[in-house]
């Protein structure tokens, strides 16, 4: 190689960690610890404060430590048994993430919709439903208010928070995105007999400009019992629930059953007026009747199958 290529050729890439360590987009080891604990205190004092004056439930709230690397690295390690939320605010950082073991967002849903403490358990891994994730998009809020309370954010600006999702559906990124360094931020929270997690992952860049600060009143986060069931309330109402209708066909053979083909007709078992079985998430909801409307198909309620009360409870668990 001549010398004029030699200079030619481009110059190797600055190591990740060493240029964010320099631009200040991450902290020793010390600073990070300390920064974290402080977070974990302002959790520890206010947040079982705030959900005890707005449901009534008793909840105990620790910190558990933390996690340092690329951030969608410790998001990844989270797990999938979690909800996720993308937030930002304002004059302190562009974009975090908070998150919460699906456990508690479901046992949550139990004691509100009251279930006696002998019945709760340790609920089961799955992702939560769509009434679940509006419940969690309430918790998200108070976590949020929190953090805004405690951190040198000027302006006084309110989070911003978008849609909570399962672990599952996060949008991948892309395999050239250049990835910051953050933290997670892990609490405990016991509900009850169960115990879970919420997480804040913090890009380090936010996180080392901060100072830490505790509010002067816990009455500042808080609203009443009654705003907090009217805005659990509000999310039911929007929340979209899909209805199965059932119709009882002609007993058939099974000799008949195997030989049929496109274009047969099976006709209902009733004649006249036809019931319809209407159903949500596996639960009998309503006895209908089969009709029509102009050009569309419909059904009429005609009897109850459940009450309003195990409906909500059903659709909601």
């Amino acid at each position: 190689m001549t010398m004029a290529e030699a200079k030619i050729k481009a110059a190797p890439a600055m190591d990740h960690a060493l240029l964010s360590r320099l631009t200040g987009a991450l902290g020793d080891k010390k600073t990070v610890e300390k920064l974290c604990s402080d977070f974990g205190s302002l959790y520890s004092e206010f947040l079982p404060d705030i959900f005890h004056s707005e449901t009534g439930l008793e909840l105990q709230v620790h910190y558990k430590g933390h996690e340092s690397g690329l951030m969608n690295d410790v998001i990844a390690d989270l797990g999938d048994n979690v909800v996720l939320a993308d937030a930002s605010l304002r004059n302190w950082s562009p974009g975090f993430v908070l998150g919460c073991n699906n456990s508690f967002v479901i046992t949550l849903m139990e004691n509100l919709l009251g279930a006696l403490p002998e019945t709760i358990e340790e609920p089961v891994h799955r992702p939560l439903s769509r009434i679940e994730l509006d419940l969690s998009s309430m918790v998200f809020d108070k976590i949020a208010n929190v953090l805004r309370s405690g951190v040198n954010a000027a302006g006084g600006f309110e989070p911003l928070i978008e849609k909570p999702h399962n672990a599952e559906d996060r949008v991948k990124v892309e395999d050239d995105h250049v990835d910051q360094f953050a933290v997670v931020i892990r609490m405990g929270i016991d509900l009850g007999p169960v115990s879970s997690e919420f997480y804040l992952v913090i890009p380090q860049k936010a996180l080392l400009k901060t100072v830490v600060t505790v509010p002067k009143s816990k009455g500042q986060m808080s609203r009443n019992r009654k705003e907090w069931a009217d805005q659990i309330a509000e999310q039911v109402r929007r929340s979209q629930v899909t209805l199965e209708a059932r119709i009882r066909l002609q007993t058939l053979t099974l000799k008949t059953i195997s030989r049929l083909a496109a274009g047969d007709v099976i006709p209902f078992s009733e004649k006249g007026d036809v019931t319809v079985d209407v159903s949500a998430n596996g639960k009998e909801m309503y006895r209908c009747e089969f009709g029509r409307a102009g050009e569309k198909y419909t059904v009429r309620v005609k009897d109850n199958v459940s009450s309003e009360d195990e409906i909500l409870r059903h659709l909601m668990g």
